[in-house]
């Protein structure tokens, strides 16, 4: 579970996005940062008992920096309001591999992963591996469990493109997912459900059902 004053300091921020605040204000996110990693280990440790690739996984090194990165964005608020990690077996640093991500929000929360708008090459490989081995992308992706969690893949427009790729027919029984630019399932979580004592088991069984499909894509890239 998550400290409910962890969730107190996010919305906080939100509404006093400075570095004056900010420094005034720092015990409070370093509290915050330690609830938050502590949390992330668990879930690694829980985890990385089914998934060998993450057991070895340190906290602090799959969240994201608080700092925003303003040089080239129009808004200017100097923090997240929000704490991220990303699960594979590099880190946040890995590069080119799918993996699990959770997404801390007090208005906006979930957890999930897959491979979010791989580099060209990489799609290729994954749209391959799909139009391959259809048949079992098909049985991973409409597993009971996978379907209880996530449902589906996320097919937001911004994630697909309005024709089958250059090289498949528009026939093509995998179609609708060889149009995806991004492989990715995530689940909605609740702010009761964030400093709920469940929350570490909760989104451990969500990976444990994200796994085949985090499975299938890295062997794709392999």
């Amino acid at each position: 579970m998550l400290q409910q004053s962890t969730v107190k300091f996010l919305k906080d921020l939100k509404k006093n996005n400075n570095k004056p605040w900010f420094d005034q204000n720092r015990k409070a996110y370093e509290a915050a940062k330690t609830d938050f990693l502590q949390f992330i280990q668990a879930v690694i440790n829980q985890h990385g008992k089914k998934d060998l690739s993450i057991k070895h996984l340190i906290a602090k090194d799959c969240i994201f920096r608080i700092n925003r990165d303003i040089r080239f964005s129009k808004d200017k608020t100097p923090y997240k309001s929000n704490f991220g990690a990303s699960i594979n077996k590099d880190g946040r640093k890995a590069m080119g591999a799918a993996g699990y991500y959770f997404h801390f929000d007090p208005e906006e929360s979930f957890a999930g992963g897959g491979i979010y708008m791989p580099m060209p090459d990489e799609l290729k490989k994954v749209r391959q591996e799909i139009d391959y081995n259809f048949a079992e992308f098909k049985k991973v992706i409409n597993a009971k469990k996978f379907k209880t969690v996530y449902g589906d893949l996320d097919r937001n427009d911004s994630l697909l493109l309005t024709r089958v790729p250059k090289g498949y027919q528009p026939d093509n029984p995998a179609a609708d997912y060889l149009r995806l630019k991004s492989y990715i399932a995530m689940v909605k979580i609740s702010s009761k459900d964030l400093t709920a004592k469940d929350l570490v088991k909760n989104t451990a069984d969500a990976f444990a059902s994200l796994q085949p499909f985090i499975e299938f894509i890295n062997r794709s890239l392999s």
